[in-house]
């Protein structure tokens, strides 16, 4: 059982691609929507130092913040795809 969270944006397509990847390797996660807008992303801000999303934290694996959906996606894979080391 992991701890991940996920910053996201309802309709983001970085954010789908994210989820995407978490739902295929069957990870459970906690969803923070973040509202539209920057200015009103403080959450986000705080934990990241940016307002884009999606940001991911895997506190399990000292993650405090990992934004940029490629990276994440990258991250899920290496760290809890078939490659990853049991």
């Amino acid at each position: 059982m992991s701890n991940l969270e996920l910053y996201e944006l309802e309709g983001c397509p970085y954010c789908a691609k994210v989820t995407s990847k978490l739902d295929e390797l069957g990870l459970d996660y906690e969803s923070h929507m973040v509202p539209r807008s920057h200015d009103e992303r403080d959450e986000v801000k705080e934990i990241s130092g940016q307002t884009g999303v999606p940001v991911l934290v895997d506190p399990d694996n000292g993650v405090d913040a990992m934004p940029e959906s490629d990276d994440i996606v990258e991250y899920l894979e290496e760290t809890y795809g078939d490659g990853a080391a049991a």
